[in-house]
């Protein structure tokens, strides 16, 4: 979480510059869509069968019959106001056929002046014609502009958008290992536990995939397995595993929590805020602080519909009360959501004090220095990020994530080198966990994370070594450990 900009909300344990997110988001946008279109033809059915004219009345109902209507067309995943485009159309039209008189009246004048004027006549009619062009350019924004705000005040913000933005999640699927060594192990479940106490992060991840699979009703195993691949930066696959150890026991805090993270990670706020309204829901000292309205939002789409979602500013007022109702005491865990959520509204310098005040109590846990490097990189305070970054290496070598954020501070402080040392660190962490645990296997690019290559291509890139972009796309390790070797530390 080291962005090279601020003015926006970032991811809480990942560093998110402005490349990372363009290249999210394209990536993700074709399933976004499909999905959408899903979830509205499940909507209309839904509203047929109900008969409910509460429902008929909803934001996205309204909006999709503006679809069938006619008044709003969905072009390629963009919404358009086809009363807007025949208005367009007539400017431009308009426009032509104003521009075609005014140039036959110019054809006649000019034939009517001396030669020697023809300079002088040229540049009087460039003139005219960048004028009559500025004018058609501000006549056309200012229609679009008036069509838009029009649609907004009649429908709301896209209100379709919004009401799926609050349920979507991309991630409900776990993606396992095509390839993992681990499959044949006896008592995986447990010797992925040891991994991840000797640091070894990517060793767990394949054993705890190897023992869910022997045992797919087993939610510790859905929740470690969880927990490891956040470490891991993988984040989609944890945002998967947690939600199926959810599926088992719905008021689980600490899952609760870590799929709060995960999905701030992923910038998907709305399910972040929901995730921590759950969990103070589930908290006996807290649950009588949720309001009932905030609870009936989260039911379903439908109420969804009428309340709107979770409000960022409501829920930080939620926590901020938690921790009024016990002031002298300092609740780890009430920081810690805290410090989510002063990340998702960019207010970094309080997230900071967040994360401070939970190592009060946790003061070696590798995941809260990591977390308070993050707010720092965020609140441009790289040079301290690093040390909190460098203290989680401490107490944890193998943790990918810590090791990805510093190869972000260095890009910040435009330390390319050192950058793609960091980042090859990780790439070598997560590719030899097998070799590590004494197995042979003959590839392990899937067991290393796509974003960390996505990074290393751009420092690349930034060292004007676009030479060495074929071994990106190759995943070859070998040919970049030659080009930038290191030590063993």
């Amino acid at each position: 979480m080291a962005p090279i900009q601020t003015n926006t909300a970032h991811p809480l344990q990942r560093p998110a510059n402005q490349e990372f997110l363009n290249s999210y988001e394209r990536n993700q946008m074709p399933s976004v869509r499909m999905a959408a279109n899903e979830m509205m033809y499940q909507s209309m059915a839904g509203q047929q069968m109900m008969g409910n004219p509460n429902l008929q009345q909803s934001q996205f109902v309204r909006f999709m019959n503006n679809v069938s209507t006619g008044n709003v067309l969905i072009n390629d995943g963009q919404v358009s106001s086809s009363v807007w485009e025949n208005r367009f159309d007539e400017l431009e039209a308009s426009s032509s056929k104003g521009k075609q008189e005014q140039q036959e009246q110019k054809v006649q004048e000019q034939a009517q002046k001396p030669e020697d004027d023809w300079a002088k006549a040229f540049e009087a009619e460039k003139q005219e014609q960048d004028e009559a062009s500025d004018s058609y350019n501000k006549q056309f924004w200012e229609r679009l502009q008036d069509e838009w705000r029009t649609l907004a005040e009649g429908e709301g913000k896209h209100p379709w958008l919004s009401e799926f933005n609050d349920f979507y999640d991309p991630f409900k699927e776990y993606k396992f290992d095509e390839e993992n060594p681990m499959a044949d192990v006896e008592n995986a479940f447990e010797k992925g536990k040891a991994f991840l106490a000797q640091g070894d992060i990517p060793s767990a991840v394949l054993c705890f995939e190897s023992a869910v699979k022997q045992d797919p009703e087993n939610p510790e195993i859905w929740e470690q397995l969880g927990f490891a691949q956040a470490e891991n930066e993988k984040d989609p696959n944890a945002i998967a595993a947690f939600n199926k150890a959810l599926s088992f026991n719905p008021n689980n805090m600490p899952v609760l929590m870590a799929l709060a993270i995960s999905y701030t990670n992923e910038v998907l706020q709305n399910q972040a805020l929901r995730m921590l309204i759950r969990w103070m829901k589930c908290n006996p000292k807290y649950e009588q602080l949720v309001p009932p309205e905030m609870l009936q939002a989260q039911e379903s789409p439908v109420a969804s519909s009428f309340m709107g979602g979770p409000k960022l500013q409501d829920v930080q007022e939620l926590f901020i009360k938690a921790v009024q109702q016990s002031p002298t005491e300092i609740d780890a865990d009430i920081q810690e959501a805290l410090g989510v959520l002063f990340n998702l509204s960019s207010e970094y310098d309080k997230a900071v004090d967040c994360f401070q005040a939970v190592l009060q109590v946790r003061p070696d846990s590798s995941k809260a220095w990591n977390r308070l490097g993050a707010s720092l990189a965020n609140g441009n305070r790289s040079l301290e990020a690093v040390t909190a970054y460098q203290r989680a290496l401490d107490i944890q070598p193998g943790f990918i994530r810590a090791r990805f954020n510093v190869g972000i501070i260095c890009v910040n402080l435009k330390a390319y080198k050192e950058a793609a040392e960091h980042l090859l660190t990780a790439l070598n962490l997560q590719a030899t966990s097998a070799t590590r645990s004494g197995l042979k296997v003959n590839s392990m690019s899937q067991q290393m994370s796509s974003a960390i290559w996505t990074l290393l291509r751009m420092v690349l890139s930034l060292m004007s070594r676009q030479d060495l972009h074929t071994a990106i796309d190759n995943r070859d390790l070998e040919v970049l450990n030659r080009e930038f070797p290191m030590s063993n530390d």
